[in-house]
């Protein structure tokens, strides 16, 4: 699948199959991501493969919108020093941000439909996923294959992105 086509055909996918990823396309996913660019190349991140499925189930508690973690293959914890520390530019934000979108796309080009979840409950993620002292977990990614095939090429709801004339502006607002 080509970039454009993978860009244009993304979908968020929120429940999965109850089967494994294939070991290939989990390293593959998950490789995308150290692929990813950093800020002064810095890679200020890591990221922990959860494929338990009690850890899967507690992890979709860590936020109220998390839910479809419990029902996933898999999903990646990204993990960074505390952004908000003493010290620490957000620009470990924007570089998650790139990891994400690289395993995202590199499982939607293998049918592997993904969802991001916002950790709201920092805490409870660090203690589920055993986080060494100085590092937080933010977000997490679901990955699994859908259970609805059609969610892989379903049409984009009308009205789903701005028409591009009202975000871009050219040398000044």
């Amino acid at each position: 699948m080509d970039v454009d086509t993978a860009i244009a055909g993304l979908r968020a996918v929120r429940a999965f199959e109850d089967r494994p990823l294939a070991a290939d396309d989990l390293g593959a996913i998950v490789e995308a991501g150290r692929r990813a660019g950093s800020s002064k190349n810095q890679q200020r991140w890591a990221f922990i493969v959860i494929t338990e499925r009690e850890r899967l189930r507690a992890l979709a508690s860590v936020g109220p919108f998390a839910g479809h973690l419990a029902g996933a293959a898999a999903a990646v914890a990204l993990v960074t020093p505390d952004p908000r520390g003493p010290g620490q530019p957000l620009s470990v934000l924007w570089d998650l941000g790139l990891a994400s979108q690289n395993m995202i796309l590199a499982a939607w080009a293998r049918g592997i439909g993904s969802c991001p979840a916002t950790v709201y409950d920092a805490d409870l993620a660090g203690r589920l996923l055993r986080l060494p002292p100085g590092r937080t977990c933010e977000f997490l990614l679901s990955f699994g294959y859908p259970t609805d095939p059609s969610a892989l090429t379903r049409r984009l709801r009308p009205g789903g992105r701005r028409p591009l004339h009202e975000l871009v502006h050219r040398e000044e607002w």
